[in-house]
């Protein structure tokens, strides 16, 4: 067990990889901490990834993707509801529609500009779809669920709250959200939702890439594969993001104003229509 007097940086890091960050005090295991190999912690220790890039002055929230498509319509056993739902994440969807809910209302408790992404409320044609049509042929299946990409009602966005419709994994690609962030002043993209090995991390991948600080919500992000949700996670922490509790996350918002993106057209609506509720 490591000492209190012997932590250091180097130490806590060796700790963390080693998946033995329970006996550090102040830390906890991670997601990902039983999916590596000797080797993998060796050569990220040495290769000096996982640093810190933080909250900016101006962060924002974004929802990807918590619909019916990737939750199901209810809560099920995951083999069932993928049956009715192809591209559902079963229990854990829900799990973090319970957590998102605390996430949600920090944020507008803070007046932040609240995003969404889903994918077209009328669907998508064979055209549309792509090479979804050949990685995923059961996709097509989501044009007989009319409400597969409306947002779960548990999570439902206020009048004011902005709908990024898309058709590809990323909330940036061929959408308007760059252009309201560029309005907003914003320089940091706080992130929630599914899946973390897909839309998340394009998202993801795509804000760092724009020069945004980029934080997720652990808790709050879910997928329907064990492994491919912690290595995600993992992978996004060291090179383009910090995987954040949502307690820190939620701490950081109460200490926000709430005039913060007042002085911005898209802002101030926000702040009006979270004033109106």
């Amino acid at each position: 067990m490591l000492s209190s007097s012997r932590v250091n940086c180097r130490a806590v890091r060796r700790a963390v990889f080693r998946g033995r960050v329970g006996e550090t005090k102040g830390l906890r295991v991670r997601p990902w901490d039983r999916f590596l190999t000797d080797s993998d912690r060796d050569i990220f220790d040495r290769s000096g990834f996982g640093g810190s890039v933080g909250f900016g002055a101006r962060p924002v929230l974004l929802v990807v993707d918590i619909n019916y498509n990737f939750c199901g319509e209810y809560r099920l056993p995951l083999r069932e509801s993928v049956d009715r739902w192809p591209s559902s994440c079963g229990p854990q969807a829900w799990d973090a529609v319970e957590r998102t809910k605390t996430l949600l209302a920090a944020a507008r408790a803070a007046a932040m500009p609240v995003f969404f992404s889903s994918g077209f409320r009328e669907g998508s044609t064979f055209f549309d779809r792509g090479r979804w049509n050949d990685k995923s042929p059961r996709s097509r299946e989501h044009q007989a669920n009319p409400r597969g990409n409306d947002i779960v009602d548990a999570l439902a966005p206020l009048s004011h709250e902005i709908v990024v419709r898309k058709g590809r994994p990323s909330a940036f690609f061929g959408t308007m959200l760059a252009s309201y962030l560029v309005d907003l002043g914003a320089d940091t993209l706080v992130v929630c939702g599914t899946t973390t090995s897909g839309c998340v991390r394009a998202t993801v991948t795509d804000a760092f890439s724009l020069n945004y600080r980029v934080v997720v919500v652990e808790e709050c992000t879910f997928d329907r594969g064990e492994a491919s949700h912690a290595m995600s996670l993992f992978d996004l922490h060291q090179k383009y993001a910090d995987v954040r509790s949502l307690a820190d996350t939620v701490a950081h918002f109460a200490g926000l104003s709430r005039d913060l993106y007042a002085n911005t057209l898209l802002g101030g609506e926000m702040a009006a229509g979270s004033d109106r509720g």
